[in-house]
């Protein structure tokens, strides 16, 4: 049910939201600001007309390439950062994200993530939260986000 309500979410971002139903909306698959990410088989940001699709963060420090310490809480603190990065690059900000889906490697930790969440975005975009046994590079958290761009 999950896999029909994201395919469907992704349907209607890329078809319902453009402003001239029968206009050709690009699409561009950008490239990493990071230089240590430009060999990933991924895109940290696909742009479809107005319309970002970032790829999911977690609370790596691009720095060192390692997962900070600290639990939940700091994960979440360097997810939404790296968010920030992302954004920042494509000159938005945090204001500009319209929607989040939020995977969590164990649901117990969702109060303590929704505490530091909530700080990053008082605009309160649309969110789906669940939790998945098993992230990339062992995290408990990791966050995909839609921005628009004015």
């Amino acid at each position: 049910m999950k896999k029909i309500y994201l395919v469907l979410m992704l349907v209607i971002s890329l078809f319902g939201c453009t402003p001239n139903s029968g206009s050709n909306t690009s699409i561009t698959f950008h490239e990493t600001h990071e230089p240590k990410k430009s060999n990933a088989p991924f895109s940290d940001a696909v742009q479809v007309g107005n319309l970002y699709f970032l790829s999911g963060q977690v609370g790596m420090d691009h720095s060192t390439r390692k997962l900070v310490t600290g639990g939940i809480e700091q994960e979440t603190k360097q997810t939404l950062e790296n968010i920030k990065d992302v954004l920042k690059h494509h000159d938005m900000d945090m204001s500009d994200v319209v929607k989040c889906t939020v995977i969590l490697s164990d649901i117990n930790d969702f109060s303590a993530f929704n505490k530091v969440y909530k700080t990053y975005f008082p605009q309160k975009p649309a969110r789906t939260t669940f939790a998945a046994k098993g992230l990339a590079v062992g995290a408990k958290i990791e966050i995909e986000c839609v921005a628009v761009k004015n």
